[in-house]
């Protein structure tokens, strides 16, 4: 706790809540310079940026090449200049960047810069060695904490997951008594992560005693979709002001902070801020969960696609759900001119099929057209004398193999239209339905698909608009119309069952009790693990796709291909 009073002064923060692109440098010292003019114009004191905002985020194995930690470095000092030569050195710019270690390690850094110079580098303690921070594997322990002493106030700085342990830095930051605290992060959207965010900054503010600013990249990085959600709390953990999630901005909070309350590491200026009118701060109106996961998957397909300067998109549509939902979120995405649908018909396909896929396009208004497979089937099962199951995937690949001529060809990126639940059992063709350079709904069980599809006809609706997906393909049984009236629960329980039964094996990573306890047959059970566990060599050659689960395949769950083990009951 602290004892006695101390000088009261002012302070504007900016929490620049931006977008930089992994690699991109230059560009990323641009989008910081032009948030720098904009926070000059509202009369900023400091200005937070997230974490690694001068490398993007993450940059995975770039963290261990020394040509790229330097330049990091190099940007940052540039960065520093440029600030001063544009009349912007007086503002405290707290900038996110890549350092490396005496020894030639990775260290997580944020660079303190005011005045045409780095001031201050705090080199962050501790990463955790799983998921998304993996690069980090050599990471090599720098300073514990850093307080730095502005306009009178002593300001501690953190990184990310330092205000995830209460030990730590967090510890010694509190022990020191700062006036306020700035933790620059790179944190990716999970659904319901918002609600743990908020209690970890309110945890962490009464635990320093000390105004805390929170501030969160947005954008997206291959599968991670980051979205914003920055904060401002008080010394007790109040709430003051939040940003919109997913969106690119600045926000600005004006804080009343005490004077001269730590041993400060640096001394930037001892002068307090003259009195001024504040700003009054508020809170972004909260998304809900639908409308986040909406939001996370657009922002992710919308950046894998302009970041990797593809010009457009195609895939297959067949008029069922899953195509329907994905050429939904790809016009939300990058807009409908720029989104190309194909029907791929074979002597299977049912009139309503042809009927759904040719409303669809109507609706969103995207390129569409229909090229006949039946030909290029029969030439392929003349050759080689194929049926039953082989017969069935030579449908999906001769699709698959038409939209990947038509990418070569005209330069589309391919989407993939799988969800989790035909992932995590298998329910794919291999380089059939499951080519293509990116897969918006892999990481959304079946159940949640239809959940999104009928959200997204209710926004429209709302809004006075056509809704964009038919109700068909929302009300239909589900069939890949590779045979004779095929439907999925031909091989498949009914998705209703089968999510619980993936939500409780994938998503709570609990076992064959887990299932039984739950209700289900030891029957159904195995069947299902069975086919989950036997599937993961056609999820490593699936599509990267936006995660936004906490059990995504490929970032999260990675089992063993060749493997003995058998799911039992101990």
């Amino acid at each position: 706790m602290k004892s006695g009073k101390h000088p009261q002064t002012q302070m504007r923060i900016a929490l620049a809540q931006i977008n930089p692109t992994v690699g991109k440098l230059d560009a990323n010292a641009d989008l910081i310079l032009a948030n720098m003019k904009q926070a000059a114009g509202h009369n900023v004191h400091i200005a937070l940026f997230p974490e690694m905002v001068i490398t993007g985020y993450p940059v995975e194995d770039l963290a261990l090449r020394h040509t790229f930690r330097i330049a990091s470095k190099r940007a940052v000092d540039d960065l520093a200049a440029r600030l001063s030569s544009q009349g912007l050195g007086h503002i405290v710019a707290v900038v996110g960047y890549l350092d490396e270690s005496a020894n030639k390690k990775p260290q997580n850094a944020a660079a303190v810069i005011y005045d045409g110079a780095v001031v201050a580098r705090y080199i962050k303690h501790h990463l955790p060695n799983y998921g998304v921070f993996d690069e980090f594997r050599n990471f090599v322990p720098g300073t514990e904490s850093l307080v730095i002493r502005v306009h009178g106030v002593d300001v501690g700085i953190a990184i990310c997951e330092d205000i995830w342990r209460s030990q730590g830095p967090v510890s010694e930051l509190a022990a020191r008594t700062p006036g306020l605290v700035l933790v620059p992060n790179g944190s990716p959207f999970e659904r319901s992560k918002d609600g743990l965010r908020e209690k970890l900054v309110k945890e962490r503010a009464r635990q320093i005693g000390a105004p805390l600013i929170y501030v969160n990249m947005t954008g997206a990085q291959d599968d991670l979709v980051f979205d914003g959600d920055s904060i401002a709390a008080t010394a007790q953990g109040e709430i003051i002001a939040r940003a919109p999630q997913f969106d690119d901005g600045m926000m600005f909070v004006d804080l009343e902070l005490s004077c001269g309350t730590s041993t400060p590491d640096v001394v930037i200026s001892e002068e307090p801020v003259a009195p001024y009118q504040p700003l009054i701060p508020g809170s972004a109106h909260r998304l809900d969960d639908l409308a986040q996961v909406w939001n996370a998957l657009v922002v992710g397909l919308r950046d894998y696609v302009t970041k990797n300067n593809f010009p457009s998109v195609i895939t297959g549509v067949s008029g069922g759900i899953d195509s329907s939902v994905v050429m939904a979120l790809a016009a939300d995405a990058i807009g409908r001119e720029k989104v190309y649908g194909v029907s791929l018909p074979s002597r299977y396909s049912s009139t309503h099929s042809l009927a759904d896929a040719a409303d669809l396009a109507a609706r969103i208004g995207f390129h569409y057209r229909v090229i006949e497979i039946q030909p290029m089937v029969d030439t392929f099962l003349s050759q080689l004398g194929l049926t039953g199951i082989a017969e069935e995937n030579v449908q999906a690949r001769v699709r698959g193999t038409t939209l990947m001529g038509l990418s070569n060809q005209e330069g589309h990126l391919v989407l993939a239209n799988g969800n989790k639940s035909e992932l995590a059992v298998g329910y794919s063709t291999m380089y059939g339905d499951a080519v293509g350079g990116y897969a918006p709904i892999k990481d959304l069980l079946k159940s949640e698909v239809w959940a999104l599809a009928r959200w997204r006809n209710a926004v429209a609706a709302s809004r006075g608009e056509v809704e964009p997906i038919p109700v068909n393909s929302i009300a239909k049984e589900p069939s890949a119309e590779l045979r004779p009236g095929q439907k999925d629960t031909d091989s498949l329980p009914d998705y209703a069952t089968l999510d619980r039964i993936l939500h409780i094996y994938i998503e709570k990573d609990e076992g064959m009790a887990g299932l039984l306890a739950a209700g289900f047959n030891l029957e159904l059970a195995t069947k299902v693990v069975r086919m989950v566990d036997a599937a993961e060599y056609k999820r490593r050659q699936y599509p990267p796709g936006t995660k936004i689960s906490s059990r995504a395949f490929g970032k999260d769950r990675r089992l063993p291909i060749t493997s003995g083990w058998r799911e039992e009951i101990l």
